[in-house]
């Protein structure tokens, strides 16, 4: 996700966000106006089941349909949703909410505080599979549940009545605010999940919703649906647009052909039209928190085992010119966390990550590149090295693929075979790991490093190439024991130096989205990490 998808307090910025109009204005809405938008996505979804959800497209439309304690407006602010007010202890691991009488869902039942038990604990629980549970770790017994030790009853979690719902920590979370703001923390209803059984939140039917919009016409595998305002959410006055219809298209002439013909209000760019519709009248850019990279599967090719070759591939990609190929819409990446996601002490956090060996590993030397090539396949026993290249089939993902492929035939002689299929497909071959290196993305969840070097952990539901290094590992514990701030991002930085030294995962770019989107269109919030998009202030003018 990443995807992704918080933000740590104190020394740690806010993530950047890009924002149409000011959120919760409402007042220039014009009622002579129909409130109906028409917005894309350039991957198809995957569930609306936030336990079960990894992906940033599925992850948008629950952000949407979906309510928790908090919701991220302007600039990432948090801002009060299901919680009517918040109560922290004094050394910060006891957090009570007080959850709003008048929220329900679509079904009529009332939002509890046991909504939010049941949800937590049937994502924390082993059966479910949640490759998310991690980011429970640091909730009281999250950990040993994880690990198959405790109950999921054991959670730091209760509800005190219907309205009161008590959290308890191991210990200080920086970002645990932000992080309750994140899908992944929304309540769940326990007779929706339990009535519509596997079918549950497979499509738009079997779902059962308590946010701004109800979400209608999705069958689990088709590539149009609708928002549709709900009529039981508890701000329901807030909410102006009536509908958003969503269609995913993978081919960005195609959807700017339909931008130009009235039938989309956004579209997103490709390099070409990035470079020729840049200042023009509904540009916009979007800056993610985002790292597009590869994963090499060390368990079914133990020859990526061999760090000269993961060093040699990665220092025969030109990552200057793949930013340009791909045109606007991409800044090379030499760390794995983004630029400009994390503020420490007034520095960007990524320059305490770069040093001699993290410079050479990501720096473009053919010459250097073929060397270790060399002696790869003396050490490995190979005379050639050939694998299969698994990415999307987008058009930006196609394109960076084969230049990935290109840069490697021409440079080392490797055969790389590209194969671009669905997201949704894509994630599931890298899930079960049918894969011999994929290109793939997280975006942040939080504003945080740790969002990120999470994933590289030994046996992190998210390492999916199974690369794995005790320094690494200890250095990322480390980070989450230490009360002092300083110490922890020392500890980041250290564990990003090891990733990029050793090439665990090789970054390639940082995705910076290119839209046109119709000046008519107001008050829609964008944040580059968590789910990206919050469409409840949003209005046609």
């Amino acid at each position: 996700m990443k995807k992704g998808k918080f933000f740590a307090g104190g020394a740690v910025a806010l993530a950047c966000a890009a924002v149409l109009s000011a959120c919760g204005s409402n007042k220039s809405a014009s009622s002579s106006k129909p409130q109906s938008m028409t917005w894309m996505n350039t991957a198809e979804m995957t569930t609306l089941d936030a336990s079960k959800a990894t992906d940033q497209a599925s992850y948008e439309q629950i952000n949407n349909v979906e309510e928790g304690l908090y919701l991220l407006g302007k600039n990432a602010k948090v801002q009060n949703a299901l919680a009517t007010s918040t109560k922290n202890s004094a050394d910060g691991k006891t957090w009570t909410f007080t959850i709003r009488k008048n929220a329900k869902w679509s079904n009529g039942d009332p939002v509890t505080a046991q909504d939010f038990v049941y949800s937590w604990r049937r994502t924390i629980d082993p059966k479910t599979a949640s490759e998310y549970a991690y980011l429970f770790s640091g909730i009281k017994n999250a950990d040993a549940i994880v690990k198959g030790k405790k109950q999921p009853s054991a959670l730091g979690i209760k509800a005190d009545g219907k309205y009161k719902l008590t959290v308890t920590l191991e210990k200080r979370i920086p970002y645990f605010k932000l992080l309750m703001a994140f899908p992944l923390f929304f309540p769940q209803n326990e007779h929706a999940v339990k009535k519509f059984g596997s079918k549950y939140a497979t499509s738009s039917k079997y779902m059962v919703y308590n946010g701004p919009f109800k979400q209608v016409g999705w069958t689990g595998s088709n590539l149009t649906w609708k928002l549709v305002k709900n009529p039981d959410y508890w701000d329901k006055k807030a909410v102006k647009l009536d509908t958003v219809k969503f269609s995913v298209q993978k081919t960005p002439s195609t959807d700017y052909n339909l931008y130009q013909s009235g039938k989309l209000d956004a579209a997103f760019l490709d390099a070409q039209a990035t470079k020729s519709l840049k200042g023009k009248t509904g540009y916009t850019q979007r800056k993610m928190s985002t790292t597009q990279y590869l994963s090499y599967n060390l368990k079914k090719h133990p020859e990526f085992k061999n760090k000269n070759l993961r060093l040699a591939i990665s220092m025969a990609i030109n990552r200057k010119e793949l930013a340009s190929t791909l045109g606007g819409a991409a800044t090379p990446a030499t760390t794995f966390d983004p630029e400009g996601m994390t503020t420490v002490g007034g520095e960007d956090y990524t320059a305490t990550v770069k040093n001699a060996a993290t410079e050479k590993a990501t720096t473009y030397n053919v010459k250097e590149a073929k060397k270790l090539y060399k002696q790869a396949l003396k050490e490995t026993g190979k005379k050639k090295i050939s694998f299969t290249l698994l990415g999307d089939d987008d058009d930006t993902a196609k394109k960076a693929a084969e230049f990935v492929q290109s840069q490697l035939e021409n440079n080392l002689g490797i055969d790389v075979q590209v194969q671009s299929i669905p997201k949704k497909t894509r994630l599931t071959r890298m899930m079960s790991g049918n894969f011999d290196v994929v290109s793939t993305g997280w975006n942040a969840d939080f504003s945080d490093p740790i969002s990120f070097l999470d994933l590289q952990t030994t046996g992190a539901s998210y390492n999916y190439g199974d690369w794995s290094n005790k320094e690494y590992d200890k250095y990322v514990a480390a980070s989450k024991t230490t009360s002092s701030t300083s110490d922890r991002f020392k500890d980041l930085a250290k564990a990003e130096q090891v990733l990029l030294a050793e090439q665990g995962v090789t970054p390639l770019y940082h995705p910076i989205e290119a839209w046109m989107i119709k000046p008519s269109v107001k008050g829609v919030i964008y944040n580059g990490a968590g789910a990206n998009y919050s469409f409840k202030y949003a209005y046609v003018k």
